[in-house]
């Protein structure tokens, strides 16, 4: 092999090798100049062209990114470059082009090499490369130069083509998150069905808690008195997370301990007389959400078969002894102080630390009193669309009596005390209501109670009398609101005299 045969060979070698490398340095998820600025720079490298340059266009036909060497220099703008009849010839013929002597971007050239960024038929850009260097070799582009060229637009269309594919769908990522966002805002007022109020800043706290740690699966630990919106906050959490199981709740309260472990387990079928296989609550709330309500009330020995269920990811029905796996994201709640039981020793510690991802503490209605007419509101505008009623304004008074009230219920007291309210009045919630309804209802001096009566008068018709005159106290003498408390018709309390 002469001299020349050796110097065209390696050239050849050093092409294939900047086709590799190129491939590999345009394969990163960058942005488009900088592909653009790295595909032009191994390009000169091998070609030594006395000047080249690279314009992409976007969807619109403007320029998108553009870089320049050489002589060219800074000069030729992107605009510029896609008005140049170069590329209105590219597009025509759809592949490279060569010319001898002509100018270009405004500029004279003795030879031209130019060849289209195009992928699956839609054209992004091009490449051109003028006037080769001879550097002691030929000193214009040979048939493997152009070979190259395409070979480099190619590739490069093709990887363009995908880098614009992944920056549309980041855009719509984006978009879709920040949507997302918004309807996480909106679902914070709604979680099924039921709207959460939260002005107060200890509230709107707590809710951003939740909101940050929803998507993840490490489990929360919902701290706060009877009636804060525990098993809401656990909807929440639900809801915004991306789990496709269902949300299953379980009152640890409210069974024994021999209910509560099979409710939570599951039991096999067979166990005791007519007693059927059915699943526990661990294995329905599989790739969903398990909310353990008033954990603290749990028994030790239940709570022991828990935390291994938790760490094992696995639960054995009772009587069975197949494990059978299941992914459960574990929401806890308690009104109680866990630390104090662990301490008394009435709470495991390891599982205390287990329920204890993430701890969020619920204020009491008594420290989020700004949140009480927003409330108030709230729970009027349910009532009124769930029984069909008309909504009925509350009195300065009546706001004020509840703004000042200590809510030992909480939420769920004032709930109950509004939808009482609604049930009472006919034109408006007032201050004598809202006064009886939280205290006890005041009694008319002249109306005998049953231990004033006289026995002999105690037959059934004057007790109900009684009773009746009694219930018309506490409606403030609302005949339609007595009549709803006491099942009646309103024309039946007329037709008694009343």
């Amino acid at each position: 092999m002469n001299r020349a045969d050796s110097i065209v060979e390696r050239r050849r070698l050093l092409q294939l090798e900047t086709l590799y490398d190129l491939a590999l340095a345009l394969n990163g998820e960058r942005p488009e100049q900088e592909l653009v600025d790295e595909l032009l720079e191994r390009l000169c490298a091998v070609l030594d062209p006395g000047a080249a340059a690279a314009v992409t266009r976007d969807a619109l036909g403007r320029p998108k990114a553009v870089a320049t060497v050489g002589w060219l220099g800074t000069a030729p703008s992107g605009p510029g470059l896609l008005a140049d009849p170069i590329w209105q010839e590219l597009l025509r013929e759809g592949h490279r082009v060569a010319r001898n002597q002509g100018r270009y971007a405004g500029r004279p050239f003795e030879e031209l090499v130019a060849a289209p960024l195009e992928s699956a038929g839609v054209f992004l850009g091009y490449l051109v490369i003028l006037d080769k260097e001879a550097r002691g070799g030929p000193s214009s582009f040979s048939e493997d130069d152009r070979r190259f060229l395409e070979s480099v637009a190619a590739l490069a269309g093709a990887t363009l083509a995908s880098a614009r594919k992944r920056e549309h769908l980041e855009a719509e990522r984006e978009q879709l998150a920040e949507e997302n966002r918004a309807l996480k805002g909106r679902f914070v007022e709604s979680v099924a069905g039921q709207r959460i109020v939260a002005h107060a800043g200890p509230m709107r706290r707590a809710l951003e808690i939740a909101e940050r740690v929803a998507p993840r699966s490490v489990s929360v630990l919902v701290r706060g008195e009877s009636g804060t919106g525990k098993e809401l906050v656990a909807k929440l959490l639900h809801h915004l997370s991306n789990r496709t199981g269902a949300l299953i709740a379980l009152n640890c309260a409210a069974l024994p301990e021999s209910l509560l472990e099979s409710e939570l387990f599951g039991i096999e079928g067979g166990v005791a007389t007519g007693v059927s296989a059915r699943a526990g609550k661990l294995e329905l709330a599989d790739r969903g959400t398990l909310f353990l309500d008033e954990i603290g009330d749990m028994d030790p020995a239940v709570q022991a078969k828990l935390l291994r269920a938790l760490q094992e990811r696995e639960v054995v029905r009772v009587g069975g002894s197949r494990a059978i796996a299941v992914d459960v994201r574990l929401v806890a709640a308690t009104h109680r102080d866990l630390v104090s039981l662990v301490q008394e020793g009435k709470f495991r510690e390891d599982l205390y630390y287990r329920l204890k991802g993430v701890e969020i503490e619920l204020p009491a209605l008594r420290d989020r009193r700004e949140d009480i007419p927003h409330l108030v509101h709230t729970f009027i505008e349910e009532f009124s669309r769930r029984e069909g009623l008309t909504p009925l304004p509350v009195r300065p008074e009546a706001l004020g009596l509840l703004m000042r009230h200590d809510w030992p219920g909480n939420v769920r007291e004032l709930q109950n005390l509004v939808e009482a309210a609604m049930s009472l009045s006919e034109r408006e919630i007032d201050g004598e209501l809202v006064r009886s309804l939280l205290g006890a209802p005041p009694v008319a001096p002249a109306t005998p109670t049953a231990t004033d009566l006289d026995p002999d008068q105690l037959d059934l018709a004057t007790l109900e009398r009684h009773h009746i005159a009694r219930v018309l106290t506490l409606t403030h003498g609302n005949k339609t609101a007595a009549a709803q408390l006491l099942g009646l018709d309103r024309r039946t309390l007329l037709r008694k005299g009343f």
